[in-house]
């Protein structure tokens, strides 16, 4: 199995209209082989840096397959107006991967 999760700073203030960008997206994940579930994780907020976090998260059956849909028309499709949203944004998401550990 492989994790892959991105963490977004969203400006205080923008957090309706970050979750509705994602209620509203049409990413095809379902259609993707190896796609297992996605959730989008609303954190705690920072008010001193001004940001509320949140992650998204997705479980694939393999690396390989993560990959596959980054590399996939329905991944550009998914991804076509995240320019437009820039002022909601404290910058770019982090990404972080991660595999099972078996066994553990």
């Amino acid at each position: 199995m492989f994790y892959a999760m991105n963490r977004f700073k969203i400006a205080i203030g923008h957090e309706e209209a970050f979750e509705a960008i994602w209620k509203g997206r049409d990413s095809s994940l379902e259609e993707m082989p190896g796609f297992q579930s996605f959730h989008l994780l609303r954190g705690d907020t920072n008010a001193e840096e001004g940001f509320t976090l949140f992650a998204s998260h997705s479980i694939w059956a393999s690396k390989d397959d993560f990959i596959a849909w980054t590399r996939s028309e329905n991944f550009r499709q998914a991804h076509r107006n995240a320019a437009a949203d820039k002022g909601v944004y404290l910058g770019p998401p982090k990404f972080e991967g991660f595999s099972v550990v078996e066994g553990a």
